[in-house]
């Protein structure tokens, strides 16, 4: 019996409750090692997600648990034509062994159960099918409060906006939410104070479905003003992290938060957002992703809505009112491509070209472009970099975020000490 085998065993009895499934070893094997690869990496970590898909989830388990060495690795990767380098490879392997912990695995597991969590796979029914635009970037595994199946519900579009939101914001959302409730969408967002949060409570007010996707463990609900909110979306909706029970929201986390909420959804409209409103990374990534954007416009005298009125501006953002013009978003792009031979929705490809660029890759390379005197703009950007101009404004939403790239004036310079 190899380590992965034993985990299984070992894990049995949590695992049976997670996954309410009769036993079967081949899918315990995949679930515990789905499981395992989530909790010792961090969310859309693409070293990672090309070496599980060119090795396979179980042997990528396999080797970390049993700590083997990194020419093996290499050999592996090598013969299966993994892109990744040696230095990446190295540089991975000191990021995922030191979380390679049993104990602490298990009380992941144990919180999991305790809390009624789910644990939900790529090949489940419930899987949301937009994940899959994500590529060597989507999560191996989502753990889910409520009903899985409200993963999977269709037509859905993601409401995102500031937290700071203003009077006038929030009276959009209340009546968006409404009025796509009403022509039958769900409502996708991300848990927070402001513009989500109002969002959620008008589509449970109006008897809709609404997903919560969280930046942390779904046994610890963040903020912790919105315990009570959070509970009742569990009842009739779900609420989603692909981090494990335990695990603690961070600023990088939140950020790539946004790409699930960006990537679950059919659309994503931005209600209102200030210049430096984490909702515009949400944005950036599904311009990368090639999903449907809209834009809420707000008075131009409101820096509440200064990043919507430049996504209207500068990117490929609609402008849009109200929920009837928020719902053609998702009903145009299917009239598209339903006169292609292009797959719909989840099976949608990513984007050729530039776009086709990764969200992590895109902020290297955006990284890269940046001056350190001399600002650059956005389009300026794009062409250094060879992406996007949606991607671009992602990159930079993460980049400030981290304390990596700064506005200056029209343009945005590199942090000295980046």
């Amino acid at each position: 019996m190899n380590r992965l085998d034993s985990t299984v065993a070992d894990v049995a009895t949590e695992l049976a409750a997670l996954r309410r499934t009769s036993d079967d070893p081949v899918a315990d094997r995949a679930a515990v090692a789905a499981a395992i690869l989530g909790f010792v990496s961090e969310p859309g970590d693409g070293a990672l997600g090309r070496l599980v898909a060119a090795l396979g989830a179980e042997w990528t388990t396999t080797a970390l648990i049993e700590h083997r060495p990194g020419e093996e690795w290499r050999a592996a990767a090598e013969a299966a034509g993994a892109a990744i380098g040696a230095r990446e490879l190295s540089a991975g392997l000191d990021r995922w062994r030191p979380r390679v912990d049993h104990a602490a695995f298990r009380r992941a597991l144990g919180q999991a159960a305790r809390v009624g969590a789910r644990l939900v796979l790529p090949g489940d029914a419930a899987w949301p099918a937009g994940l899959r635009g994500l590529d060597v970037h989507a999560p191996f595994a989502l753990w889910v409060r409520g009903r899985v199946e409200a993963l999977a519900e269709s037509p859905s579009i993601a409401l995102v906006g500031a937290r700071a939101a203003t009077h006038y914001g929030e009276h959009v959302a209340i009546e968006a939410a409404a009025g796509l409730v009403d022509r039958g969408f769900a409502v996708v967002s991300g848990g927070a104070y402001g513009i989500d949060g109002t969002a959620h409570r008008s589509t449970l007010a109006n008897g809709g479905t609404t997903v919560a996707f969280l930046a942390g463990g779904v046994d610890r609900f963040y903020p912790a003003g919105h315990e009570a909110l959070l509970t009742r979306i569990a009842e009739t909706g779900a609420v989603v992290s692909e981090l494990a029970c335990g695990a603690a929201p961070t600023r990088w986390r939140f950020l790539q938060r946004n790409r699930l909420i960006a990537a679950a959804a059919d659309a994503t409209v931005v209600l209102e957002a200030g210049v430096r409103s984490g909702s515009l990374n949400t944005a950036g990534h599904a311009a990368a992703l090639g999903r449907p954007l809209g834009a809420v416009p707000g008075p131009v005298t409101s820096p509440a809505s200064a990043g919507c009125h430049r996504l209207l501006r500068e990117f490929d953002a609609v402008c849009v009112t109200d929920a009837a013009q928020m719902a053609e978003l998702v009903h145009v792009a299917e009239a598209a491509v339903g006169d292609s031979d292009t797959p719909v929705r989840g099976d949608r490809p990513t984007p050729s070209g530039p776009a086709s660029h990764e969200p992590v890759d895109d902020e290297r390379a955006v990284l890269r472009a940046l001056g350190v005197r001399r600002a650059r703009t956005v389009e300026e950007l794009a062409e250094r970099a060879r992406v996007t101009p949606g991607a671009v404004m992602g990159a930079l939403g993460a980049l400030d975020a981290a304390g990596l790239a700064r506005r200056a004036g029209q343009g945005w310079v590199r942090r000295r000490s980046a």
